[in-house]
């Protein structure tokens, strides 16, 4: 499975590893699934936080990105 799909930010914890910052985060679906991924900074929006609306990519049910929608 390879796709985009609206999501609802539960939890953002960040952290710093060897100079980089990682973000674990945890999205809702609208199918009440609730996934948890680790996400370099390439991979999350700017400022991101709980109740963010994003758009979850995900390949092989796993969340390997996430972006805001468009306005």
């Amino acid at each position: 499975m390879l796709g985009e799909q609206d999501a609802l930010v539960v939890e953002v914890r960040s952290f710093d590893l060897h100079g980089v910052t990682y973000s674990d985060v945890t999205v809702a679906f609208p199918d009440h699934s609730v996934v948890e991924a680790r996400l370099g900074p390439e991979a999350v929006p700017e400022g991101l936080r709980a109740g963010d609306r994003v758009m979850a990519t995900r390949v092989a049910n796993m969340v390997v990105s996430l972006r805001r929608p468009p306005t």
